[in-house]
């Protein structure tokens, strides 16, 4: 019965890792995301702000 206990940890643990880590990776990629929208904002922003200075 002991090493059963012993298998059932280890996928217990790994399970929990692997859903941390993924986890980790969907809040990196909306970070990564709103970042480029940020930018994009701004330089949606720029571009609007350029036909003003030529005239």
């Amino acid at each position: 019965m002991e090493p059963v206990l012993i298998i059932l940890g280890v996928v217990v643990v790994v399970s929990i890792v692997a859903t941390v880590l993924y986890n980790r990776l969907v809040r990196l990629r909306n970070a990564y995301v709103n970042a480029f929208a940020q930018i994009d904002v701004q330089l949606k922003r720029r571009h609007d702000l350029v036909p003003r200075l030529v005239e």
